[in-house]
């Protein structure tokens, strides 16, 4: 494959403009049903078009193609976001309303930003290292847990909810990003990881070290056992824990935890952050404004330090990998 196929599918995604303006107008005039068959075959159009993109030479990795589709439908969510900022009109005002109203939430809002930013670039970057035949397992794993992790929290949200009683068949248009994922995960999870080729007597110094001899990996262990306190401190709130500090918490720094969306009680970590300041979060909801400071050092680390702790394993990995007996000479 060359380079000309990611620009093509990049292209591709482009086409979710127009198709997205024809697409509102026909959910202000068609069934729910009939939108859901529409989204479908819009879905499946796409990605025949992205094989006739690469007829010529086909590439290896099948993903190519959901990657193709899934780049299609970030672009559509980004119409989605900035037609809720009033920064364009007319896109997805009638689908917003009948199809998925859900999506109006600041939450959904947010979600929609993030899968139109940073899962796009994703989409961009695994398809051109397919195109170019280039190891993508790192990014490609860091994608399964972003996507996965939304998942769990959006389809969730949307049913046990405030919008639970107007779920309607447009739900149903969010069954790929279960199964796709689910598939892709796999195919991505067992692709050859890259090999580090550390001597064997720096592996065994390493895996030697006490952890008090390692202070960074001392400082993620201990941010490790306080995130998970406040987990489970998190999650007695949500479940209406009595505690007078689970009070004065849900009270004055994080409000909206108690949103009736039910988003915010399953937490996705951007996502909640962004939603709990949402101008379309009610106000009884939103953080307060003399505990923003707080609430973001807060919540700003307890989302960063993870990818601290993913870079460092990927990057030195020697304290994980197994060492080889040397070779004795005959």
């Amino acid at each position: 494959m060359s380079a000309s196929a990611a620009t093509g599918v990049f292209v591709l995604s482009l086409t979710a403009i127009p198709v997205t303006y024809l697409f509102n107008c026909l959910a202000a005039s068609g069934s729910s049903w009939t939108i859901v068959a529409v989204g479908l075959l819009v879905l499946v159009f796409i990605a025949l078009l992205a094989r006739v993109l690469v007829k010529r030479k086909p590439p290896k990795d099948p993903l190519f193609y959901v990657y193709a589709v899934f780049a299609f439908t970030s672009v559509v969510n980004l119409i989605i976001g900035l037609e809720q900022d009033g920064i364009i009109d007319g896109f997805m005002t009638h689908y917003l309303r009948e199809g998925e109203p859900y999506l109006n939430t600041a939450y959904g809002h947010v979600i929609c930003y993030w899968d139109g930013s940073v899962h796009y670039l994703m989409y961009l970057l695994m398809v051109a290292a397919i195109a170019w035949e280039q190891s993508y397992r790192t990014i490609g794993l860091y994608w399964l847990g972003s996507i996965i992790m939304s998942i769990i929290v959006f389809m969730p949200g949307n049913i046990v909810g405030k919008y639970g009683t107007k779920v309607c068949p447009a739900f149903f248009l969010s069954v790929p990003y279960i199964c796709l994922p689910i598939w892709a995960g796999f195919r991505i999870y067992n692709q050859p990881s890259v090999t580090h080729d550390a001597p064997v007597k720096v592996v065994q110094e390493v895996q030697k070290k006490g952890l008090l001899r390692r202070p960074i990996d001392l400082m993620l262990a201990a941010y490790l056992i306080l995130a998970t306190g406040f987990c489970i401190f998190r999650g007695m709130i949500a479940l209406d824990c009595p505690a007078e500090l689970c009070r004065l918490y849900i009270q004055l720094h994080e409000p909206y935890i108690k949103d009736p969306a039910a988003y915010p009680k399953l937490q996705a970590q951007f996502s909640h952050i962004g939603a709990s300041l949402h101008a379309r979060t009610p106000y009884i909801y939103r953080v307060p404004e003399e505990a923003k400071q707080f609430f973001l050092i807060l919540n700003v680390m307890y989302g960063i330090l993870p990818q601290l702790l993913a870079y460092r394993c990927v990057n030195k990995p020697e304290f994980f990998m197994k060492t080889k007996p040397e070779e004795k000479p005959e």
